[in-house]
């Protein structure tokens, strides 16, 4: 409805935007030009897929998620474990499946249809339970008022409508902000390229990896004639005699005329192919065990670093940002958020660490910026008395930094002298 219209207090008429996957199957959208019908079933039969999905899933599920609560003056916070979606989010979101679970089936939908939906199961204003639910079972329908509506298909083929307020609904990159973007309709052509191949490849190495030809001769043959030829040749070049001799009289030829696997460059188009799709789903071919070229140990860090930072964060922040917004959006939720705590994940060498941890606690004469207890955290070990507070600087040799000197007065080594 338009401004004018408003003003005018005139009412509009409800229209509907609806999103449902089925439909897009039935009339060939996701039909590549490769000639093969893409979808996310399909996608997940691709092996470099597959892999990108799962090391997100695993970078995702593997990496701790807790509601905090926000301390006075916003300065940091504290585990809520008091919360009710505490252990719906850290441990048990339903009755079969377990956090990392739930996560990891988060991903594979989001990242994949760019849409994951949960119901929330509402105990008095409360999340106390969270229900996965199959994407392509979801249509979802706006209204002018921009309200969403999401109709569920059931097991039993009934449909039931929900609220917004009832619908977990986790988006990946959106273009109309209300439904997320299709990952496999947007790479259908790398995805059904790549299944081209791959069948082609098959084909070829289930025919012994034998091109095919023509067997011609001078002679006329009679239709009856041509069948027992062809059943002949099939006989000659399938089965146990598939790497045999092929033996020909009568002054027949036999012309090859495919080109060979090498010559057709099937592993150069496949690995190009594993680029492309880790370009379209956001991750590094180094992480899924294809490097174009061979890496250091600090090349392999710095990778695992990018990994970290360019595919996982966004995904954390998305997650954690939805989280706040349709879990924790109660007036008794306010000062509560949820927060990924990837400090396990980005753990280096021992020396690497124990460097870090020095700085932190002071040594070297700067400022310290964490406690003892705050590093064994970190390390999971228990707390330990006294450890709650921050150390004195320290100078490179260990020794505690010594105290500034009164105005007026000597420093006591000097009256020594």
């Amino acid at each position: 409805m338009g401004l004018i219209d408003r003003l005018l207090g005139r009412k509009a008429e409800e229209k509907a935007v609806s999103f449902d996957p089925v439909w897009l199957d039935w009339f060939g959208s996701r039909q590549s030009k490769a000639g093969v019908p893409v979808n996310w079933e399909r996608a997940l039969d691709v092996s470099t897929v597959f892999a990108c999905i799962r090391v997100i899933a695993n970078g995702v599920a593997q990496v701790p998620l807790r509601v905090m609560k926000e301390l006075p003056d916003g300065k940091g916070g504290t585990p809520a474990t008091e919360h009710p979606l505490y252990a719906v989010l850290n441990r048990r979101p339903n009755k079969w499946m377990t956090s990392f679970e739930l996560r990891e089936t988060l991903i594979f939908h989001a990242a994949l249809t760019g849409n994951a939906f949960f119901y929330k199961n509402m105990v008095r204003g409360q999340v106390r339970e969270l229900i996965p639910i199959d994407p392509g079972c979801v249509t979802i329908t706006r209204s002018n008022d921009y309200s969403l509506t999401y109709t569920v298909s059931g097991i039993g083929g009934r449909s039931m409508d929900f609220p917004q307020s009832l619908i977990w609904h986790i988006r990946g990159p959106s273009w109309d902000t209300w439904r997320g973007l299709d990952a496999v309709q947007q790479a259908r052509e790398a995805i059904g390229l790549t299944i081209a191949t791959e069948n082609t490849q098959a084909e070829l190495h289930a025919n012994g990896a034998m091109p095919s030809g023509v067997y011609s001769t001078d002679q006329k043959i009679d239709p009856e004639k041509y069948k027992q030829i062809q059943a002949w040749i099939a006989a000659q070049v399938s089965g146990a005699n598939r790497h045999k001799p092929f033996v020909i009289d009568s002054n027949f030829k036999w012309t090859p005329q495919s080109m060979s696997g090498v010559d057709a460059q099937h592993l150069e188009t496949r690995k190009f192919q594993t680029e492309q799709l880790c370009q379209s789903l956001g991750v590094f071919p180094q992480m899924i065990g294809h490097a174009g070229q061979a890496m250091t140990f600090a090349s392999a860090e710095q990778v695992f670093l990018a990994h970290v930072v360019h595919t996982l964060g966004p995904w954390w922040e998305r997650i954690q940002q939805s989280i706040d917004v349709n879990l924790l959006d109660g007036p008794e939720d306010a000062g509560y958020y949820a927060k990924f705590n990837a400090n396990g994940l980005l753990k280096g060498a021992h020396k690497d660490r124990a460097e870090f941890y020095s700085k932190a606690l002071g040594t070297g004469g700067s400022p310290a910026y964490m406690t003892p207890n705050e590093i064994r955290a970190l390390e999971d070990l228990n707390p330990i008395e006294g450890g709650d507070e921050l150390p004195k600087p320290t100078n490179v040799g260990g020794a505690p930094a010594p105290d500034k000197p009164k105005d007026g007065a000597q420093d006591p080594k000097n009256d020594e002298k």
